[in-house]
């Protein structure tokens, strides 16, 4: 069965999009196909059917597939935990947390379940689209790669480089991607792609023929910039909120220092009565806000100081004071409670930290890691919802007497005495149409609850269309092997 690696010239040129792209267009095409990405980095996962956890862009390129996500598609997951450490999950499951500079010495023994799981998908479908992660041209990290060159060497499969246009540059960053990289890796490369192209593409094309002279390869075809792409979950959160001014109701998201599981907020920023503002370091909470958000982190403690240091507790009494909503999802909902525990150090070091005290509950966290999807049902509406739970520790208290949900028959979550603050352990609460409609019903947004699901897979297909009618894909999937 045949397989193709897109890699990128640099970070953030559009190689999970393409691949997403890429996937739906080979299955519009009558062929099996699934996503691939040996090593990602990112704390936005997805809980995947078979029970463990991948990149949530996997998860996206799945259903651009009509796949339910497996561990398979991403065995290699590093999760950062702190500036100079992460959490390391293979094949879904958490096996150690290393810091940045030993990771390379943990490195070469993760070819092993990476051939796995990629020998795996290649033999139970037509064509597996691999991504790679960040650039080839980080030449320091050749030794013992296994999430690009490496890879594909090992895996004997070939390799097309995108280049961003966008950021400018692009004849350097492929040129010199080709001058830096030893010849084997070179002899991998089979042709490149331009992305995120703005005007006219004619334009560029001598700057496309000299790439093809200088390198040698062949060209794909220049991409212009995807104008649906608000429309699909976003990789980066600080993305979510680039196109979702104008709505009635202003709905703030603390963007913490170790921000996880985001991916609550994408059915958000699609709802025309909605201004989702992604709140920066430094800035203050809108005093117009209706509803904050502080969404899941990575490292809640850490996440707790990092929001003191803003002042955000003291914009959050101010908010809560004035009628405003606050909603804590996963780490969120732990912050807002009055103390967290970590008797153990298993996020960081051994302690315990106030919280911000808004909620009448307390978390103790343990080694047990709750990774699990949800179906759940709003304890106030009674409206169904779909869900998952990716977290440690436990939470408890007086407040958790008026649960949130419940799910498998036992209360879930936690809301204040008065109403306004509400915890909750459920992540993608707000993908369900009935269940986001009657929530935002409550904040004043009339007419909410469009189809997000149905959206994302016409933005997909829109997505197909658009590499099909400016990049070379039968070319592309032609070089599959």
């Amino acid at each position: 069965m045949g397989a193709l690696m897109i890699q990128g010239a640099g970070s953030n040129v559009g190689k999970s999009m393409i691949v997403a792209g890429l996937c739906r267009a080979a299955r519009l095409r009558g062929l099996s196909v699934a996503p691939f990405k040996p090593q990602n980095m990112s704390n936005n996962a997805a809980v995947t059917v078979d029970g463990g956890e991948i990149g949530r862009a996997q998860a996206l390129q799945a259903m651009a597939c009509g796949l339910e996500p497996v561990v398979d598609m991403n065995p290699v997951l590093l999760k950062p935990e702190t500036e100079t450490g992460a959490q390391v999950v293979v094949q879904g499951r958490r096996v150690a947390t290393v810091r940045a500079r030993d990771y390379a010495a943990l490195k070469p023994s993760l070819m092993a379940p990476v051939l796995e799981s990629f020998g795996r998908l290649r033999a139970a479908y037509d064509l597996v689209i691999v991504e790679g992660a960040g650039s080839p041209a980080e030449v320091n990290l050749r030794a013992g790669d296994i999430a690009n060159m490496g890879f594909a060497v090992a895996a004997d499969v070939p390799v097309v480089l995108v280049g961003d246009i966008d950021r400018g540059g692009v004849i350097a960053q492929i040129v010199g991607t080709q001058a830096v990289l030893e010849a084997r890796d070179n002899a991998r490369i089979a042709g490149f792609l331009i992305n995120k192209f703005r005007g006219d593409p004619r334009l560029f094309d001598d700057g496309y023929r000299l790439i093809e002279a200088r390198t040698g390869w062949r060209g794909f075809g220049v991409l212009p910039y995807f104008a649906g792409a608000g429309r699909l979950p976003a990789e980066d959160a600080l993305d979510i909120g680039a196109d979702t001014k104008g709505g009635r109701v202003k709905i703030v998201c603390l963007c913490l220092s170790r921000m996880a599981n985001f991916d609550d907020l994408d059915p958000l920023k699609v709802e025309p009565g909605v201004s989702l503002v992604m709140l920066r370091a430094g800035q203050p909470i809108p005093g117009d806000a209706s509803l904050v958000i502080i969404p899941g982190s990575k490292s809640t403690r850490g996440d707790l100081a990092f929001l003191r240091a803003q002042g955000w507790d003291i914009d959050l009494a101010a908010h809560v004071r004035r009628g405003g909503q606050v909603l804590g999802i996963c780490g969120g909902y732990q912050m807002l409670g009055r103390v967290v525990r970590d008797p153990e150090g298993f996020e960081g070091a051994a302690g315990a930290d106030e919280g911000l005290g808004l909620l009448d509950v307390e978390t103790v966290m343990s080694a047990e890691k709750r990774l699990t999807r949800v179906a759940a049902v709003h304890a106030a509406s009674g409206l169904a919802l779909q869900g998952y739970e990716i977290h440690i520790g436990r939470t408890e208290g007086a407040d958790c007497a008026r649960p949130f949900a419940r799910v498998d028959g036992l209360d879930e979550g936690a809301i204040s005495r008065d109403g306004r603050v509400t915890g909750s352990y459920l992540h993608g609460l707000f993908s369900d149409d009935a269940f986001r409609a009657a929530y935002l019903a409550g904040l004043g947004v009339q007419g909410a609850g469009h189809g997000y699901g149905a959206g994302v897979e016409a933005a997909l297909d829109e997505l197909a269309a658009h590499l099909e009618a400016h990049v070379d894909v039968a070319g592309l999937l032609g070089l599959a092997r």
